[in-house]
């Protein structure tokens, strides 16, 4: 017997059920929620801010400085290089023994760090890493 292959359109209908099941399940409790917070009761002392059972006094959040989120995303940036690096240091034996191209491989990685290092120095000049100023 000859099995037949279903048409390609045929093999994303899961797809298609999976998508207006999640739909459907986030548009339902968006319309369900208002309904059922209504019949909840609200007190004066479930709507005060609740933080390690103090109760809370000044304002609500602590003002950073811009320096704080500089370093922060300079942090995130070359913190990523090492999402870049880790997985291309491990397999680097292996890509040696499979390509004839030694030099490209490891000169994607140096123009890799070297443009991480532009970006080093030029953080560095412009004093992004100095908390004093």
């Amino acid at each position: 017997m000859e099995q037949t292959q279903p048409s390609q359109l045929a093999q994303y209908i899961p797809v298609l059920m999976l998508l207006v099941a999640a739909i459907g399940f986030a548009v339902g409790v968006l319309a369900i929620s208002p309904l059922l917070g209504k019949y909840g009761k609200r007190t004066k002392a479930k709507d005060t801010a609740y933080e390690c059972g103090k109760d809370p006094i000044g304002e609500g959040g602590a003002r950073f400085s811009v320096k704080f989120y500089l370093v922060a995303m300079l942090f995130i940036l070359f913190d990523i290089e090492v999402v870049f690096m880790y997985p291309w240091a491990v397999v680097y034996r292996q890509m040696l023994a499979e390509h004839a191209t030694r030099n490209l491989i490891l000169g994607s990685m140096v123009s890799f760090l070297a443009i991480l290092f532009a970006g080093y120095l030029y953080a560095l000049k412009k004093k992004a890493f100095d908390w004093k100023s």
